[in-house]
């Protein structure tokens, strides 16, 4: 066959598979225009940690209400069976199941995994919403401060994420979700191993997300400015656990003067951006860092 030959036969065969791709894309339903149903987490899956209470429950809260089944975990038992009765009370028709878990305990966190899959079938959404928050000048930093705070914020979200990831990798797929923080981007006083550790979680979302993306995995992180939650709350209550309401006043002013909008958030604020991370219409995100901080931080 000659080069005339060749590319008329070439430029056939391509003609002829542009209208073979035309008849597929005609015969495709046309996608629904209304976007809610994307968000929808039907016969899904969830796992969130620090469940028993602020982000964590609201998160609970919100993907039951859009159809998921929903384990909370936490370490404290009690707190989580109050948050548990009341996603039942919000949600009736949603399966609503606990776990008491110390997120650090790497063996703990796969043991829950596997609990999970044995009961519910899959892991669907995993959320890493458990921290905790301690202030401290940073050279008075001692070795039990700095090992709590990392055991709980950062080796609790790799054994979260990494438990996910392999269980999501042989599903081949899942939407992980891990909250850092706005103390991860900009520096704080009193508060260094918690920033580090936050920065950490980001960097962490971003290799899961490389490493897991080919099999299906999508990993990300919500990164949250001052919260209205009871992590934050020592900022108004005594240790005998007395509210001072002009002190929470007071400090819910300044941080609302730091927004360009000048509001604070709430952990609401949060959870809906992680139903959108957890969801559908989150297919085409992964390794982002989403930043609902009312302005504060702009990085």
């Amino acid at each position: 066959m000659d080069l005339i030959s060749q590319l008329r036969y070439q430029a056939q065969r391509d003609a002829d598979a542009d209208a073979d791709a035309d008849a597929d894309a005609a015969a495709a339903p046309a996608p629904s225009p209304d976007p809610l149903p994307r968000f929808r987490l039907d016969g899904k899956v969830g796992v969130i940690t620090g469940g028993a209470g602020g982000i964590g429950r609201q998160v609970a809260l919100e993907l039951a209400a859009v159809g998921a089944t929903v384990v909370l975990v936490d370490r404290d038992g009690a707190d989580l069976d109050g948050a548990a009765a009341g996603v039942r009370g919000a949600c009736p028709d949603a399966t609503v199941a606990t776990a008491t878990v110390d997120i650090a305990d790497k063996a703990q966190v796969d043991a829950l995994a596997a609990q999970v899959v044995a009961d519910h079938g899959a892991i669907d959404v995993w959320v890493n919403s458990h921290g905790v928050l301690r202030y401290q000048p940073f050279v008075e930093i001692d070795e039990e401060h700095f090992d709590t705070v990392v055991g709980v914020n950062l080796r609790g979200v790799l054994w979260g994420t990494a438990a996910a990831g392999r269980q999501m990798a042989e599903q081949g797929s899942g939407s992980i979700v891990n909250i850092a923080s706005a103390g991860g981007d900009m520096p704080s006083p009193n508060i260094a191993v918690y920033g580090l550790t936050k920065a950490a979680v980001m960097h962490l979302t971003k290799t899961a997300a490389v490493e897991l993306g080919p099999s299906g995995v999508r990993v990300n992180a919500v990164a949250p400015g001052f919260i209205d939650t009871p992590m934050v709350s020592i900022h108004w209550t005594d240790s005998a656990g007395n509210v001072d309401p002009e002190a929470r006043k007071h400090m819910l002013g300044v941080r609302a003067a730091q927004s360009p909008m000048n509001v604070t958030g709430e952990p609401r604020d949060i959870a809906d951006c992680v139903l959108y991370l957890a969801s559908d219409a989150a297919r085409f995100v992964t390794g982002q860092v989403m930043r609902p901080n009312g302005g504060v931080v702009m990085p």
